[in-house]
C-alpha cells in the first residue's frame, strides 16, 4: 500500500500524522511512504529521519495527496486538499464532520474517499481511545489558558488561581465530567482553585467525587444550576462532547450576562460547533474576544502547538487502527474490526 502524509497547512497545527518510528515499521512491512518536505517539523521530526526510517521525501502537498492510497493525516482536509484527491482513497484524521461544512462533505463523497474519524473510533466499552489523550492534553491546558486570561495585562480581571494566604483562590465552574472536564479539574485542583463541577450523569459526578477525594463541588446540569454558576464563576470551562454531533449550547447567552465583568470563559468544546451561545471558533494568535464583557477563549485545536507531545499521544493510541488498515485493507478492516 502507498501510504502519505502531507504536511499540516492549517494555521497553529504542528502535529503530523506519522512518526519516523511509525514509518519505520510499515516500510519494514512492505509498504511505501511519502512524507511531504516539513511534515515533522513542529514535532521536532526532520525530513533526514523520515528517509532514515525508509521514506520518500515529497515537495509538494499535491504529489503527496495523489499518489497515496491512504492518507494520514491530523485534520480534515482543507478545500484545496479535497482537490487534489484522485478518488478512492482513504483518510485517517480527526475529521470533525459535526462542524464541517456540507459542501466539503459531498465533495469527498463525489470523490468516494473512505474517511476514518479518529474521533468517532470506539471500543466495545464505548470509548473514544483515540481522541482520548488529546482530550486529556487539552483538559490539563485549561488550567494555563485560564491563569493566562486572568492577568491584567491580557485583560483580566487580575485574579491569581490559587489565591495566597488572606486572598481566597478562583471559583471555576467546569460544564461536563468527562475527559476534559476531569483532566481540566486536575489542573485546576493542582495550581490551587476551587472547582465545582457540573453533568447530567450522575454517575460521572459520583466518579469525580471518590477521584478528587470530595475536592470538587458537583451538581447536576440543570438550567437553573448552570444559571447560578455563572453568577460567581471567574472561569467557565465548557467540556461537553457528543461523539459525531454538534453539543447543545447549554450556557446561554442571557448566562454569559450574569457573569462578573472579565471573567473568563474557555469553550473547550468550540471544535465540534462549541456549548456557549457567544462562542465562535478564534487562532491561537488572537484567542480571544469579549462578548457581553466576558473573555472569551475559543481556539478549536488547544493541542496543536503542543505538537510533539500530542503527536506521540494519538498516534500510540491510533496505532493498532492504522496497522489492520494497512496489512489488512481498508475496506477489509473496517468489515471485520467494529471499532472501525
Amino acid at each position: 500500500m502507498i501510504i502519505g502524509i502531507p504536511k499540516e497547512h492549517r494555521r497553529f497545527e504542528y502535529r503530523v500524522g506519522m512518526t519516523p518510528a511509525g514509518v519505520s515499521i510499515l516500510t519494514a512491512r512492505g509498504h511505501s511512504c511519502y512524507v511531504e518536505t516539513g511534515a515533522g517539523l513542529g514535532s521536532g521530526f526532520t525530513d533526514a529521519e523520515y528517509e532514515q526510517a525508509g521514506a520518500r521525501i515529497a515537495y509538494g502537498t499535491d504529489e503527496v495527496f495523489r499518489r497515496a492510497d491512504l492518507i494520514l493525516k491530523v485534520q480534515r482536509p482543507t478545500e484545496e486538499e479535497v482537490s487534489w484527491l484522485r478518488g478512492d482513497q482513504t483518510i485517517m484524521a480527526f475529521m470533525m464532520l459535526a462542524s464541517a461544512s456540507e459542501n466539503r462533505i459531498k465533495a469527498l463523497e463525489d470523490k468516494h474517499i473512505t474517511s476514518i474519524a479518529y474521533e468517532l473510533i470506539e471500543d466495545e466499552r464505548g470509548r473514544l481511545p483515540v481522541l482520548y489523550p488529546l482530550s486529556q492534553i487539552g483538559g490539563r491546558m485549561a488550567a494555563q489558558i485560564a491563569a493566562q486570561c486572568l492577568q491584567n495585562d491580557n485583560g483580566g480581571k487580575g485574579i491569581l488561581l490559587g489565591g495566597v494566604a488572606s486572598v481566597p483562590p478562583a471559583d471555576v465552574v467546569i460544564v461536563g465530567a468527562g475527559v476534559v472536564g476531569t483532566n481540566a479539574a486536575h489542573s485546576f485542583l493542582g495550581m490551587g482553585a476551587r472547582v465545582i463541577m457540573l453533568d447530567h450523569d450522575l454517575r460521572q459526578l459520583q466518579a469525580i467525587q471518590e477521584r478528587f477525594g470530595g475536592q470538587v463541588t458537583t451538581m447536576v446540569s440543570h438550567d437553573f444550576n448552570l444559571a447560578r454558576v455563572c453568577k460567581f464563576a471567574d472561569v467557565l470551562v465548557g467540556a461537553i462532547q457528543v461523539p459525531g454531533h454538534r453539543p447543545p449550547r447549554i450556557i446561554t447567552r442571557d448566562m454569559v450576562r450574569s457573569m462578573r465583568p472579565r471573567s473568563v470563559i474557555i469553550d473547550m468544546s468550540i471544535d465540534q460547533g462549541g456549548c456557549v451561545e457567544t462562542s465562535r471558533p478564534t487562532q491561537h494568535d488572537e484567542p480571544t474576544f469579549i462578548a457581553e464583557d466576558v473573555i472569551h477563549y475559543c481556539v478549536p485545536n488547544v493541542p496543536g502547538v503542543v505538537g510533539r507531545t500530542a503527536t506521540h499521544a494519538f498516534l500510540n493510541a491510533a496505532w493498532p487502527y492504522i496497522l489492520r488498515a494497512v496489512d489488512e485493507g481498508v475496506q477489509a478492516s473496517i468489515e471485520s474490526h467494529p471499532t472501525l
